[in-house]
């Protein structure tokens, strides 16, 4: 029979072999130091070691124990952790101040990769003008996370006059996901402003696409609060890697050629724009930052995985974009320039070599004009 281990008594395991049955993206977005990935799916067929300690955990704790039971009948003596990744995270956030050493690493380390990104974003697609008052949304992933000390940072500057206001909305987080961004917001001297919304409830039955519906009603809570706030702009957390990705998904899942732009103006709220201001900045630089000063986030807290694709599996989890994104790194095994090449396409049309394409005012064909 296995028994349940917490966060603190993980620390005086010794030898013992740590293993995320989460998926791999999951893995990938943030895991505890050491461990090992085994998706819950191949645990019980991998070859593990009989001699040691084996320490199961997914992400909220809700089926590591049926699998570690599942790993003693078999002869191995396996525990698993209580609350899982997001226990775990908890207790390391505890009472934690990285802003310092955060910051340094922007300025000194990060500075090439994202910090100049950053601001040739903000310049080349004017994203920033003086008198804004921008709401820099945090969802509580790296990518919000790291936008948010950037936009301080470039406050610092302080080369013309805005404002910004960093914005959380709850859509309905578990508390333990919510304890999660606020100590980070805290330990990284991120002072939050934090609002309630009921979107996890009202989406969750909606059979098909839940995920675009709930995107879209997070966006529309986002400019409406901001707009209270007196803010004329939202700020998105969207980078490179997201850019090249909707392009393809566009023609691979969508028929069309469309991009994820640097700025838009919404078409609901008069007067409000949305930027993406880490538009230039590559995942792989904030992966690199966010291990480099051992930070760790929520990766999504919603109720489709709130308990991770392998607590409960739903076929509605299983994402596109992944697809896409394990395409493009198999591409590039062949040629290293395929993401940057993939960006520079929709900044290179030659309307006179496409069938057609459209705009406002309609469809034009090159028959038209031919």
């Amino acid at each position: 029979m296995s028994r349940t281990i917490t966060a603190a008594e993980l620390k005086d395991l010794e030898g013992a072999v740590l293993i995320d049955i989460r998926d791999s993206s999951a893995f990938e977005y943030g895991h505890i130091s050491g461990a090992v990935n085994i998706p819950q799916e191949q645990l019980l067929t991998a070859e593990l070691p009989k001699d040691k300690k084996l320490v199961i955990y997914c992400k909220g704790g809700i089926v590591s124990g049926d699998s570690a039971e599942q790993l003693c009948d078999m002869g191995y003596d396996a525990c698993d952790l209580a609350g899982g990744y997001v226990e775990w995270l908890r207790s390391k956030m505890e009472r934690r101040d990285v802003t310092e050493a955060v910051e340094l690493s922007l300025r000194k380390k990060f500075k090439k990769s994202i910090w100049c990104k950053f601001t040739k974003a903000i310049n080349e697609y004017e994203l920033v003008q003086p008198g804004d008052r921008i709401a820099v949304c945090i969802s509580g992933g790296k990518d919000s996370m790291l936008m948010a000390k950037l936009f301080q940072e470039l406050k610092r500057h302080d080369k013309f006059p805005f404002e910004v206001v960093f914005l959380v909305m709850d859509p309905g987080y578990s508390p333990e996901n919510r304890r999660v961004i606020e100590e980070n917001a805290r330990s990284m001297s991120i002072p939050v402003h934090i609002f309630e919304s009921d979107i996890f409830d009202s989406v969750y039955n909606i059979e098909k696409n839940p995920c675009y519906i709930c995107a879209r009603m997070r966006r529309g809570y986002l400019y409406s609060r901001a707009k209270a706030l007196g803010c004329n702009k939202i700020a998105l957390g969207h980078h490179f890697d997201d850019v090249i990705e909707t392009i393809l998904m566009g023609m691979l899942y969508g028929g069309q050629v469309q991009t994820m732009m640097p700025k838009l103006h919404s078409t609901n709220f008069e007067g409000m724009e949305l930027i993406r201001p880490l538009y230039l900045v590559r995942e792989a630089d904030i992966k690199h930052w966010r291990d480099y000063n051992d930070l760790h986030f929520i990766q999504c807290a919603c109720k489709f995985t709130d308990t991770c694709t392998t607590c409960e599996p739903d076929s509605r989890s299983v994402s596109k974009r992944l697809e896409i994104k394990n395409l493009i790194a198999e591409l590039k095994k062949v040629n290293p320039q395929v993401e940057k090449n993939i960006f520079r396409s929709v900044e290179n049309v030659n309307v006179n070599t496409v069938i057609a394409y459209k705009d406002n005012e309609g469809v034009h064909r090159f028959t038209d004009r031919y």
